[in-house]
């Protein structure tokens, strides 16, 4: 596996990768990743599109409290653990972070709603940090190409970060996401359409 070349026609194909997810602020982004779990990025965004004209800050969830919030994620699944998680992180934010998205491992991880790959998501989308948020899409890629094989998310994570080049740390996460989303499906991948797939050791059922 050639993770430097897979890497360089990546980023040919799309230099300035990003997120799916709908935001205008850290907060808004922590809440649209807390509510992702489990969800698409579009039912996702077709729910915050009306929550955030509402409430768009900590402050102004927790006024909603967690009936309220109900009403405007119902549509997603989990839709009650996650209103109460929200609501419990909001809490956490205003009483501990003056209302803001904290910056450290630590801290993002200790929100409700939020486990390691939230937080990588926010350590690497808001602040830049070289993180790498394993979803199941990216678990599926870096198995699948030989890039980062494991049997663990944490594993992956760490071969990933270990195997990909410093220089393509940044966007690596977005890139293997839309390619586990558009191109390397789960049940039938679309290998014909994919642009690194002499470097991939996956080989389709016949």
């Amino acid at each position: 596996m050639n993770a430097h070349t897979l890497f360089r026609r990546l980023q040919a194909q799309n230099p300035h990768p990003t997120t799916e997810l709908n935001y205008n602020s850290p907060f808004e982004l922590l809440i649209s990743v807390i509510l992702s779990a489990q969800a698409t990025d579009k039912s996702v965004n077709k729910a915050t599109v009306a929550l955030f004209k509402i409430a768009n800050t900590a402050s102004t969830i927790l006024a909603l409290g967690e009936e309220g919030l109900r009403d405007y994620i119902k549509t997603i699944g989990l839709y009650n653990t996650k209103s109460h998680y929200i609501i419990q992180t909001s809490d956490i934010l205003i009483k501990q972070h003056g209302g803001e998205v904290p910056h450290e491992r630590c801290a993002l991880e200790a929100l409700p709603g939020v486990g390691r790959k939230t937080a990588n998501v926010i350590l690497n989308t808001i602040f830049g940090m070289p993180t790498i948020a394993v979803d199941t899409h990216i678990f599926r890629v870096a198995n699948r190409t030989g890039l980062a094989p494991g049997k663990t998310v944490l594993e992956v994570e760490k071969k990933l970060l270990k195997n990909i080049p410093k220089k393509f740390h940044q966007n690596a996460h977005h890139w293997l996401i839309l390619q586990g989303r558009y191109i390397c499906l789960a049940r039938k991948p679309k290998c014909d359409h994919c642009i690194i797939v002499d470097l991939c050791e996956y080989e389709a059922p016949q």
